[in-house]
């Protein structure tokens, strides 16, 4: 299957976006949303927000967050080795052997996450990251200090992949795909027309602190949001579906259920997925979504929330997995839900 505008989906991905340094891929996405957007507006947090029909009354926030979970340098040893910290959720396990891209102070540097050997006793079964180091080939610490600061970032060196024609898989999925949703559904409004006002958000920091969702939702006071973002999927060996519920690739996108969420925006939801044929998922988020949904819901006099989700397979792993199809019908789901708002709807439960 063949994505619309697949092209910028893959260039995303290609592009280093570690939590607190988006600027390159934020670039990419301004210039992308640029032709079709009545307006464009950037923060000092560092988010892109493509605009239509700004003078509309009531307003419609969506967000994907551009961040990718990365590497962050903490120490450079007598021999040249680059140890290092987590920025974002770093699985230590998927790190093992794996090539990196060091976004050094002048240039990127590729460099190997080391790993004794087996023969010499291997990694114990306890390690964490600080048992773990960046070999760039350097032999001194010097020589190392000339490329690389304490504090530069380093993501997985993995190119994009297309699998079987039905699958993307690669690193930070987690959520370049949400910032290509929230595009995507702003092109096709554009084209479609609509009521009410849309602001469409890549935002920073979701993999670290959330700030980016909490300036943009501050900065636009919407009357809903929408955050748009990867859940996990339970759809291959090794996982206990019983426990972490049954959620799969190409089985439609996933709304989420509990506290945080506006019942209201759900239905809205459902009836366009309904009008559609679009199937849909469900996960349970009783206290917490974990996304950027929980900063906006707290800013100003409180937004309306719901969050829409990517099936993922392999979360925060060098080869995150989605479905295009899934992809492509959470685009037309949102666009269908934005495109019906008339502006006059209430999204007070209590207003039956």
């Amino acid at each position: 299957m063949q994505l619309a505008n697949q092209e910028f989906l893959l260039e995303l991905l290609q592009t280093p976006s570690p939590s607190s340094l988006e600027m390159e891929i934020q670039k990419k996405w301004l210039e992308y949303v640029k032709p079709f957007a009545d307006e464009i507006r950037t923060d000092h947090a560092g988010n892109v927000i493509g605009v239509l029909n700004p003078e509309a009354p009531f307003k419609v926030l969506l967000a994907g967050h551009c961040d990718e979970i990365a590497l962050v340098i903490n120490r450079i040893d007598e021999r040249g080795f680059l140890h290092f910290d987590k920025m974002g959720g770093i699985n230590p396990k998927a790190a093992v052997g794996m090539k990196v891209t060091v976004l050094g102070a002048n240039d990127c540097l590729t460099g190997v996450i080391g790993v004794n050997a087996q023969h010499h006793g291997g990694l114990k079964n306890d390690f964490s990251l600080e048992d773990l180091f960046i070999d760039c080939g350097f032999k001194t610490k010097e020589e190392a200090e000339e490329q690389i600061h304490i504090g530069d970032l380093a993501v997985y060196k993995t190119e994009p992949e297309c699998l079987s024609d039905r699958y993307v898989a690669g690193r930070g999925l987690d959520n370049r795909t949400g910032a290509f949703i929230v595009a995507e559904v702003l092109r096709k409004l554009k084209e479609a027309g609509c009521q009410v006002g849309v602001y469409a958000a890549s935002t920073v920091n979701e993999e670290t602190n959330m700030g980016g969702a909490y300036f943009a939702a501050a900065g636009v006071a919407p009357d809903m949001a929408i955050a748009c973002d990867v859940t996990f999927a339970t759809d291959y060996p090794g996982v206990n579906t019983n426990k972490y519920g049954d959620v799969r690739l190409e089985k439609g996108p996933v709304l989420a259920k509990g506290a945080p969420i506006n019942i209201k925006i759900n239905q809205l939801l459902e009836k366009a997925a309904k009008s559609l044929d679009i199937a849909i998922q469900y996960e349970l988020t009783p206290r917490m979504t974990g996304t950027d949904a929980d900063k906006m819901r707290l800013t100003g006099k409180g937004v309306p929330v719901s969050l829409v989700s990517l099936p993922l397979r392999y979360m925060h792993s060098p080869v995150e997995t989605a479905s295009i199809k899934d992809i492509a019908e959470e685009i037309d789901l949102l666009v269908a839900m934005i495109s019906a708002l008339t502006g006059e709807e209430s999204l007070n439960p209590l207003d039956l």
